[in-house]
Order: C-alpha cells, then sequence, then structure tokens
C-alpha cells in the first residue's frame, strides 16, 4: 500500500537528525517493525477533506506533500513511542537482566512522542494528541491494577481518532460535529490483535474510511480552510 510506504519513509525522516546514531538506529528500529495503520488513516483523512486530491503517496504540490506527510509522521510516531513504554510495562526488562535495553528503550519512546508533538503542535490536532497520551497515561495507571486488556486497546482507539482529527483538519478551518462522530465510531471499529496491536494494514478495509468521511465534510474547494505552511 503506498500511504504505508509514504507513512514510514515519513517517520523515519522525521528521526533521521536524532543522536547517537545507536539511539536513531533503535528508534528506526521500532518504526519498522509497527504497524502503519495510525498514518495510513490520517492520510486518507486527507483524501476524504480534499475530494481525493491528496493522498501523501502521489501530487505535484510539493507545500500540501510536505503537509500531509508531516501530519501522517507525527501521528504515526505518537502512536510509535506510546506503543513501546506499554510494551515496557508489560515486558518490565529490568527484571530478566534487560536493563540496558530497557533504558534504551524508554529513551526510544520518549523521543518518538516527542518529535510526534513536535509535528503536530501547530495543527489543529495538538490538542487531541495532548489528549491522547493522557488518556494513555491515566489507563496505564490503571492497568497496574486492573487487568482488564480493554485497557489497553483504548491507545489504538483513540489513536484512530487523532489520525482523522489531524488528517480532516488539514482542510476544514474547524472540524464540523460530524467529522468527530464519525472519528469517535470508527475508533471503535478497528480490529486489533490480541496483544492490543493494530493488525497489518493490509488486513483492514481503510479504504471504506475515504466514502465514510467524506460523506460527513462539508462540500467546498480544496483551497477553502486548507491551510499547509501557516499550521505545519
Amino acid at each position: 500500500m503506498d500511504e504505508a510506504a509514504a507513512t514510514r519513509r515519513a517517520a523515519l525522516d522525521a528521526v533521521e537528525d536524532v543522536k547517537p546514531d545507536r539511539l536513531r538506529d533503535r528508534i528506526a528500529e521500532h518504526v519498522r517493525a509497527g504497524s502503519m495503520v495510525p498514518g495510513v488513516v490520517t492520510i486518507l483523512s486527507v483524501r476524504a477533506a480534499t475530494d481525493g486530491t491528496a493522498s501523501g503517496a502521489t501530487t505535484a504540490d510539493d507545500t500540501l506533500l510536505d503537509a500531509v506527510e508531516r501530519r501522517a509522521a507525527g501521528v504515526q510516531l505518537i502512536y510509535d513511542g506510546l506503543r513501546l513504554t506499554r510494551q515496557l510495562s508489560h515486558d518490565e526488562p529490568w527484571r530478566t537482566g534487560g536493563k540496558e535495553t530497557g533504558d534504551l528503550d524508554v529513551l526510544v519512546a520518549d523521543v518518538l512522542v516527542a518529535r510526534g508533538f513536535y509535528l503536530l503542535s501547530r495543527t489543529k490536532a495538538a490538542e487531541t494528541a495532548v489528549e491522547t497520551v493522557r488518556a494513555f497515561g491515566h489507563d496505564q495507571t490503571l492497568r497496574e491494577t486492573d487487568e482488564d486488556p480493554a485497557l489497553d486497546r483504548n491507545l489504538e482507539a483513540d489513536v484512530v481518532r487523532l489520525a482523522i482529527v489531524a488528517g480532516a483538519g488539514l482542510r476544514e478551518t474547524a472540524l464540523s460535529p460530524g467529522v468527530t462522530e464519525l472519528a469517535t465510531t470508527l475508533a471503535g471499529e478497528f480490529e486489533t490483535q490480541p496483544t492490543a496491536g493494530f493488525l497489518d494494514v493490509e488486513n483492514l478495509a481503510l479504504e471504506t474510511l475515504v466514502d465514510r468521511l467524506a460523506a460527513v465534510t462539508p462540500d467546498s474547494g480544496v483551497g477553502e480552510g486548507l491551510t499547509t505552511s501557516v499550521d505545519d
């Protein structure tokens, strides 16, 4: 899927300047190993909101392309960082002799989330990104004494909402109630693996998202309400 490749490329480009090399390589390894669903949903949300003129994978407008890919990478990196944090909280490598690796992965997770925040900081999705991280922290605190796996899966639901807000927000000056309501609905529909991770992007019927989101997006030209360099 072109959108998955575009997401992976944008996410890796966003952390290319991280030093030292060992940290950057570990970050890249974690990104490559994960599902690209968050970034793909972001790109498809942009496509729906712009009448299919921007996919993040193919467009002649470099400014728009950059804005799309920054949003996709931002959502993807936040998810990857929180996913790793969740994994560390369950595996606790410090208890099994993996202190050095565990310490490095904590730093990896911090860098991923911080870089994702940076990419979304001047977009309409910034507040939703903060809400996503806060909700994750709350759920993981509860998870310490509650064995309900649904608390883990809340992350995927919240990230779907973040992706749709980030994507649709590229075009809409203010997100319509229909878009935010659909985001909440879709968030509960995505299937996840038993370990509370997204299924491979190829196994999800993501293309239906475009039609569903387009149906609740106000009908106006792409240029109306669309900002790129200003809010990115």
